[in-house]
């Protein structure tokens, strides 16, 4: 669940208290004006917060007071649209160029990467929290350096990589030291209830959505009431309870979507995995279209999209609706290819920018702490040397494979075309792979088939070869010597006689090429799921035809299928 961009604002301002003052703006001073804006902004009141906002600013102009001149940027670019604020955030960064201590140009970073993140440009968005912590650090201003952190752990939930982003969560959760107020920790909380609850971690998210719905009590917040209703439902949907699920998540949609608010989005996709889980893929569609509708109107994205497009596409294809499945295909490619952009980029700058820097740090934490210890000292270096070396060896290695996976697959595609000038289209044609495991077939084989027999089996084979057959699920040697009227021991013997392997290897090597076949010539196969893909071919499940995939080609399904698109492209 994306965090509001209202408590983005609280890691970034270390002035904040409420005041529920009703004096007239003429009579309050800077501080007071302040409280009165957050006030007003936490209760969703745009225009009270605009008018406080640019109040706040013109009395700051007048009196030429540049820092309270700075806070009036940060008020006064909440309510704005992207450009604007951008601009505002732009003249913050001018106004403060000259101003002494060691709240900016950390804060001027740190509220720019939140300016990004709140419209969905990410790696922008990192670049500038990176740029922060580096300056945070060079001033050791604490707080600066856990907001940076914290807001960079987001990044990493984003991600999918919830254990690092928990690790961050937990730490600022249980030791603050001064560093966050009641909001603040409020936050903490419901991220690391978000990352317990992508983790599966259902009693421990429960706890903490307790302590979260006592707190509203107190704070009597509309948008943290709605927050924990959400996250009940999405506890009760890990936990199979689709009803009580979507009880609390429409709670939840109904006041995230009377603020516009992006949270929305979220209620929408959980609402439409609860009515999914209750068989109502009409109902779960419903939700999904909204959600899509949504997308296209903010362009904000988030990695679940992917699994929302394919049910869809999936539904429709049920229903023959093929205007719709070609629509939502379409729909498909554009969002994909942005989170592929995003998740590509994020997940290898957060490593150079954010993960490696850190051990780097560590590593001169180590060496300041055990300067008179030198076999310790040593030890500890040595070990560190050798987890950066095996990081970049894995890295590194990662790479080389990727490489050799993506020539193997251009040399396939390359092969297959080829061929295909050749071989009749309805023809299927095994092509020879030099990286597919070869079956090991006995040297000596008692020939007991008679060679009539041997004839009346291969033209069968030919007739199950050439109607594609093979695509049946369920086949097994015994099923198809029965439906071409003979037994197992006969046409075991033809096929490891006339086509070199066993049965298994046999139909595993017809699906494989006719699936890269098929990639090849039909851009709609390619969009499929996995297990949609899988399915068409006759498999009982995903992870059997990746690995037969895999052992016949040398390469994986989605390096074959990205050398395609890029041999299309090219």
């Amino acid at each position: 669940m994306k965090y509001n961009y209202f408590f983005l604002l609280f890691f970034c301002n270390l002035f904040f208290a409420q005041n529920k003052s009703t004096d007239s703006l003429k009579t309050l001073g800077y501080d007071k004006l302040k409280n009165k804006f957050y006030g007003y902004y936490e209760n969703e009141d745009t225009l009270k917060t605009k008018k406080v906002a640019e109040y706040y600013l013109q009395k700051a102009k007048k009196e030429k007071n540049n820092l309270q001149i700075a806070e009036g940027y940060i008020l006064v670019h909440f309510n704005e649209d992207f450009p604007t604020a951008l601009k505002y955030i732009d003249s913050l960064a001018i106004i403060t160029k000259d101003v002494k201590g060691n709240l900016y140009p950390t804060r001027t970073y740190l509220m720019k990467g939140n300016l990004y993140f709140k419209h969905d440009y990410l790696k922008k968005a990192l670049d500038n929290y990176v740029i922060a912590l580096q300056y945070a650090k060079e001033q050791k201003n604490e707080k600066q350096i856990a907001y940076a952190n914290i807001n960079i752990a987001y990044l990493n939930s984003y991600l999918g990589k919830y254990e690092k982003a928990a690790k961050t969560f937990r730490y600022y959760l249980y030791n603050s030291n001064n560093i966050t107020n009641e909001t603040q920790h409020n936050q903490i909380r419901v991220s690391l209830i978000n990352c317990y609850l992508e983790l599966n971690k259902l009693d421990s998210a429960n706890i903490l959505i307790k302590e979260g719905k006592a707190s509203t009590f107190t704070s009597k917040s509309k948008y943290s009431v709605n927050q924990y209703s959400y996250f009940t439902g999405y506890s009760y949907l890990k936990q199979k309870e689709y009803k009580l699920a979507i009880g609390e998540l429409l709670k939840a949609y109904n006041f995230f979507s009377s603020i516009n608010d992006n949270n929305e989005n979220y209620a929408l996709y959980s609402l439409g995995k609860s009515y999914d889980g209750l068989n109502d893929k009409a109902k779960a569609v419903q939700y999904f279209t909204q959600l899509d509708a949504n997308v296209q109107k903010t362009n904000k994205t988030f990695p679940q999209l992917r699994e929302v497009y394919t049910y869809i596409i999936d539904y429709y294809k049920s229903i023959n609706d093929q205007e719709k499945q070609l629509y939502y295909i379409d729909r498909f490619l554009k969002v994909d290819k942005k989170l592929d952009e995003q998740f590509e980029y994020l997940s290898t700058e957060l490593y150079q920018k954010y993960d490696t820097p850190n051990l780097l740090e560590e590593k001169e934490r180590i060496i300041s702490s055990l300067e008179n210890r030198k076999i310790i000292l040593y030890v500890s270096l040595g070990l560190l040397s050798i987890v950066l070396l095996l990081l970049s060896l894995l890295y590194y290695r990662s790479k080389k494979i990727e490489k050799k996976h993506r020539k193997i697959a251009h040399d396939l595609i390359e092969s297959i075309e080829k061929r295909s000038l050749e071989i009749p289209e309805n023809k299927v044609d095994i092509v020879p792979l030099q990286n597919a495991e070869k079956v090991d077939i006995e040297d000596k084989v008692t020939k007991t088939t008679p060679e009539d027999v041997t004839q009346f089996i291969l033209k069968e084979l030919k007739i199950f070869e050439t109607k594609e057959l093979f695509l049946k699920k369920g086949i097994t040697s015994a099923s198809l010597a029965k439906s071409i009227k003979t037994n197992t021991t006969y046409l075991s013997e033809v096929i490891n006689t006339h086509k070199g392997k066993n049965f298994a290897g046999y139909l595993n090597d017809l699906r494989i090429d006719f699936a890269l076949n098929r990639l090849i010539k039909d851009k709609k196969f390619r969009s499929y799921k996995l297990s949609v893909i899988a399915e068409e071919l006759g498999y009982n499940n995903e992870q059997a035809f990746s690995l037969a995939f895999k052992k016949k080609t040398g390469t994986t399904l989605s390096i074959y299928i990205k050398e395609i698109e890029k041999t299309n492209r090219s």
